[in-house]
C-alpha cells in the first residue's frame, strides 16, 4: 500500500472512532464532511541545475461520508383546548352519566348509536349507517359499520392500542356491544336515573327495571327485553309501542355500546384511567380527581369519523368556582369561561366581541315536595308560582341572561306550547287569592317552611328575589323561609323521591336540559308519576293517563294538542303546580376569538368539531 493511501486509511478510521465513541444511541444520518488528510509523497526537482529527488509533507481537503446523529425534529405542541370546571367528573360509565360533565366526556369517549347534527338538530348516522322501521313502528333495524375500534390508553407511555379478545383477535364495536350496553341500561342495580327514562319505550325494559328480586333477576326478564343482535353488523331493537319520537332518543349516551369484558374485569373501576376501554374521538389520558383531567386524540378512530374540529388535546383543571375560572379565562389561559353576575356589565363593556349568548333549551324552575305541608295543597303551590315576577327575574337577576317561563317544555323542543300561550305565570292577584282560600290570607297562619339551592352566590341571588316577591304579593315575611345551600349532588340527594318527608325540604331549585328533542323529555321523563325518581311525590291522576297516551300516539298533530293541554293542567290556573317553571336559560359565555364551535343542545359538547387558531391562541398568550 502506497504511503498516500496508508495516511488516507488512517485518517479515516480515526475519524469514524472518534465520531463512533461520542455518538449517542440515537437515529444517524450520512452526510458529506471535508477532512484534512496529510501525505508524504516523492518529487523531482531541480536545484542549482541538478534533478534532486526529495520527500516532502503534502496536507490536502478531502470530501468523505460519514455517518452522524439526525437531527431531532422540532416538537409541535398538540392543539390544546384548555378549560376548568368546579366539578370532579361523577362517572364515564355511559349507562350511569346523568350530568352535563359525565355526559360531555361519555360523548367524546364512546360512540353512540346515532348522532345529532349541530346545525340542524337532525339524527345523523354514527354507529349506525342507516335503519328501517317497521310498518306498525314497533321494530326498529339498524345497520352498523364494523370498522371502529375498541381501544385502550395507556397513560404512561401515551400509547394507544386496539384491545383483543381471548385468542388474540382485535376487537371492534359490534351490535352486542350495542345489546350489551341497552339491557345493561334496563338494570336496576346500577343506579341509573336515565334507565327510567329509556325503559318505558323499550319492549321488556320495564319489566327487568321493576324487578321484585333485583339480586336475582330472572334469565326470561332479560330475555324479554327487545334487543337482539340479529349478527354483528346488524341490531333490532323492539317497542312497547310505536314511539314516533324514539329515533330522536337514539344519540343518547344510555344506550351506547360499552365493553362488556372491561367491567367484568375491573368492576366500578373500569372507568379510571389505565382501565378504561373506550371506542369514541378521544381516549382518557389522565383523571386526576378532583384536581385535573386530560384526553387525546384517539389515533386509530377511522378517518371519517374524527370530526371537522383539530383539537388534539383537552385539559380541564378543577377550580373552587366561577370567578376563579373567569380569572383564567382573562389571563388567557382558558378558551371560555361562565362570567360572573358582578363581572357582567364590566365584561359586555370590555369583551363584547369576545362574549357569545348560548340558548341551551335548560328550564329552571323551584319545586314543591307535593306531600309535605302546606305545600301538599295546590293552592299554595299555585300562589307561590304566581307571585314570582319571572320578567323583572330575567332582566335584573339574570341580567337578561334567559326568557320568562310559565309552562315546562321550551321552544324547539316538539310538542311545546307557544312561550306565551300556556299557564299563569306572574299574576299577583291570583296568587293573593290562592293563598287566602288555602287559609292563609295575607300569609297570616303560614308556617316556617325550608328551601334548599345550589350552592353559589347566583342561586343565593334568585332565592333571595324570591323571598321579596313572597313577602311582596303574598305578606310572607323572609324569616319564614329557611335558605340552604348544597352542591348539586348532595340536593339531588336531599329531594330524591325516596327520601322520607321529614328529611326532605319543602322546596328546592332545580333545571331541566333537554335529552332529546320531544316534549315527552320534559314532561314524561320528569313529571309523570311513574317514573322512580317522582321527587315531587306525586300522586298518578288523569294528567298521568294523558301523559302516556301522548307518547304513544303517532299522529303529529294530535301530539301537540295533547302536551298543551298536559302542560296548561299542570301550570294554568287550575294546574297541579308540582313546580313552577323561571326561565329558560340563554347563558353569556367568555369566549376567545381563536375558538369556532357550535354548542350541543342534545347531549355531550362534541369536541372534535371544535377548532382553534393555534397561531393566533399562541400569540395571545405572548407564545
Amino acid at each position: 500500500m502506497s504511503n498516500k493511501k496508508a495516511l488516507l486509511v488512517a485518517a479515516l478510521m480515526l475519524l469514524g472512532i472518534i465520531l463512533v465513541a461520542c455518538q449517542p444511541e440515537t437515529v444517524t444520518e450520512t452526510v458529506e464532511v471535508p477532512v484534512e488528510v496529510t501525505r508524504i509523497v516523492t518529487e523531482t526537482v531541480v536545484q542549482e541545475g541538478e534533478t534532486v529527488v526529495q520527500t516532502v509533507v503534502v496536507t490536502e481537503e478531502v470530501i468523505v461520508e460519514v455517518e452522524v446523529p439526525a437531527e431531532e425534529p422540532e416538537m409541535v405542541e398538540p392543539v390544546t383546548f384548555d378549560s376548568y370546571s368546579t366539578t370532579d367528573i361523577p362517572t364515564l360509565d355511559p349507562q350511569v352519566g346523568e350530568d352535563v360533565v359525565s355526559i360531555g366526556y361519555i360523548e367524546n369517549l364512546f360512540v353512540n348509536l346515532t348522532n345529532v347534527d349541530l346545525e340542524t338538530t337532525e339524527v345523523v348516522p354514527e354507529a349506525a349507517t342507516s335503519w328501517e322501521v317497521s310498518e306498525d313502528g314497533l321494530v326498529y333495524t339498524f345497520n352498523l359499520r364494523t370498522d371502529i375500534p375498541w381501544v385502550k390508553h395507556n397513560p404512561v407511555t401515551g400509547e394507544t392500542v386496539q384491545e383483543v379478545d381471548a385468542d388474540g383477535n382485535p376487537r371492534f364495536v359490534t351490535a352486542n356491544d350495542f345489546v350489551y350496553g341497552i339491557k345493561r341500561a334496563c338494570d336496576p342495580n346500577i343506579g341509573s336515573y336515565y334507565s327510567t327514562v329509556i325503559a318505558p319505550q323499550l319492549l321488556g325494559c320495564q319489566d327487568v327495571l321493576d324487578a321484585e328480586d333485583p339480586s336475582a333477576i330472572p334469565d326470561e326478564l332479560w330475555d324479554g327485553v327487545g334487543v337482539v343482535a340479529l349478527d354483528d353488523a346488524t341490531l333490532e331493537i323492539t317497542l312497547e309501542f310505536p314511539a314516533s319520537y324514539f329515533l330522536v332518543m337514539t344519540p343518547m349516551w344510555t344506550m351506547a355500546a360499552t365493553p362488556s369484558w372491561a367491567i367484568e374485569e375491573h368492576g366500578e373501576d373500569w372507568i379510571e384511567a389505565g382501565n378504561i376501554v373506550t371506542s369514541g374521538r378521544y381516549v382518557l389520558n389522565e383523571w386526576v380527581h378532583n384536581v385535573r383531567r386530560t384526553v387525546l386524540r384517539n389515533p386509530l378512530m377511522p378517518e371519517d369519523m374524527q370530526g371537522s374540529g383539530n383539537v388534539e388535546k383537552l385539559v380541564t383543571n378543577v377550580v373552587p368556582d366561577t370567578s376563579t375560572g373567569y380569572a383564567l379565562w382573562l389571563n388567557n389561559e382558558v378558551e371560555t369561561s361562565g362570567i360572573p353576575d358582578a363581572e357582567l356589565e364590566a365584561h359586555l363593556e370590555q369583551y363584547g366581541d369576545e362574549t357569545v349568548q348560548i340558548p341551551d333549551l335548560a328550564v329552571f324552575y323551584i319545586s314543591f315536595r307535593m306531600t309535605k305541608a302546606p305545600f301538599d295543597d295546590a293552592r299554595v303551590r299555585r300562589a307561590f308560582g304566581a307571585a314570582f315576577d319571572r320578567a323583572t327575574f330575567v332582566e335584573t337577576v339574570r341580567q337578561g341572561q334567559g326568557l320568562p317561563m310559565k309552562h315546562f317544555a321550551p321552544p324547539g323542543i316538539f310538542g311545546a306550547p307557544p312561550i306565551n300561550e300556556v299557564g299563569v305565570g306572574y299574576d299577583p292577584e291570583f296568587a293573593a287569592a290562592q293563598l287566602a282560600e288555602a287559609g292563609y290570607p295575607n300569609c297570616e297562619g303560614f308556617p316556617t317552611v325550608t328551601l334548599l339551592g345550589y350552592s353559589g352566590q347566583s342561586t343565593l341571588n334568585w332565592i333571595e328575589f324570591a323571598q321579596a316577591n313572597w313577602e311582596e304579593n303574598l305578606g310572607c315575611s323572609a324569616d319564614l323561609i329557611q335558605i340552604e345551600q348544597q352542591s348539586f349532588s348532595e340536593l339531588l340527594g336531599a329531594t330524591a323521591g325516596s327520601t322520607p318527608d321529614e328529611e326532605a325540604p319543602h322546596m328546592w331549585t332545580l333545571g331541566w336540559g333537554p335529552d332529546y328533542g320531544d316534549e315527552n323529555n320534559w314532561v314524561g321523563d320528569v313529571l309523570w308519576c311513574g317514573n322512580p325518581g317522582n321527587r315531587q311525590k306525586r300522586e298518578c291522576n288523569e294528567i298521568d293517563d294523558l301523559i302516556v297516551a301522548a307518547r304513544e300516539e303517532t299522529d303529529p298533530a294530535k301530539r301537540v294538542e295533547m302536551y298543551a293541554q298536559i302542560e296548561e293542567m299542570f301550570f294554568g290556573p287550575e294546574g297541579e303546580y308540582p313546580f313552577f317553571p323561571i326561565f329558560l336559560r340563554i347563558a353569556f359565555v367568555a369566549e376567545h376569538s381563536w375558538v369556532d364551535r357550535i354548542p350541543a343542545l342534545f347531549g355531550g359538547e362534541q369536541w372534535y368539531n371544535y377548532t382553534i387558531d393555534n397561531d393566533a391562541k399562541m400569540a395571545a398568550r405572548g407564545g
